[in-house]
């Protein structure tokens, strides 16, 4: 009797959304919204669904990419995301207001990238990118690389503080029950992947990844504790 799927709160990685298909037939609907804005405001449905992109503005709703100056970016160039919509609410007497909304748009906290055909891909949370040895390095990426291996349930990725590097990238992963535990064997695999400097340089498993109580990814646990109490 299920006929239609929507997925958002969190990034989409390309790899569940083609687990899911090929498992159910149904092809889920992607799409970002936010509390302040009381809205999904980018989307794509059916026909127009992309796998490893979240769509395009809703009707009613304009997105675009910009810098931390507000000018916008190229297409093809990751930025902060900016959307304005007819509805939406603010925060009164409180200082983020001035940081949430500048010059008519609301500043997401995320960091995409705009195709040339009007496609928004998501890169990361804009706090969430990780910097070592000078290169951006964004943690969903890697994350997807990750679910790609047959073993992979669930991973998340963080950056850790390093003396030389500034940050290095660490994975977390959930594993296929029964599956080895080969961090080696891991690290090889995105290697085939991605750019060796995007590779984790520690991997570390888990029985599970630490969630809110409605499943969102608590990445502050991951960076402060590993993910355990």
């Amino acid at each position: 009797s299920l006929r239609r799927c929507v997925s958002a709160g969190e990034n989409l990685p390309a790899a569940t959304w083609r687990a899911w298909h090929e498992r159910t037939g149904l092809r889920l609907i992607n799409g970002i919204g936010a509390t302040e804005l009381l809205h999904i405001f980018i989307s794509a449905a059916d026909e127009h669904i992309r796998p490893g992109t979240t769509g395009v503005p809703v009707p009613g709703w304009q997105a675009r990419v910009q810098d931390a100056d507000g000018a916008p970016v190229p297409d093809g160039r990751p930025g902060l995301l900016a959307v304005r919509g007819p509805v939406g609410c603010r925060y009164l007497a409180d200082p983020r207001q001035r940081v949430y909304v500048r010059d008519g748009w609301n500043i997401t906290g995320d960091t995409y990238v705009r195709e040339p055909d009007g496609f928004f891909r998501y890169v990361a949370r804009a706090d969430d990118m990780i910097i070592s040895a000078g290169y951006n390095i964004a943690g969903p990426e890697v994350e997807d690389a990750l679910l790609r291996h047959p073993d992979v349930v669930e991973a998340a990725v963080v950056g850790r503080p390093d003396e030389a590097r500034g940050q290095v990238v660490v994975a977390f992963a959930v594993l296929k029950e029964g599956a080895e535990r080969d961090a080696g064997a891991l690290r090889a695999f995105v290697k085939t992947e991605l750019a060796p400097y995007k590779c984790p340089r520690e991997i570390v498993f888990l029985d599970a990844l630490p969630r809110t109580a409605t499943g969102k990814l608590q990445r502050f646990r991951l960076r402060t504790t590993g993910g355990r109490d």
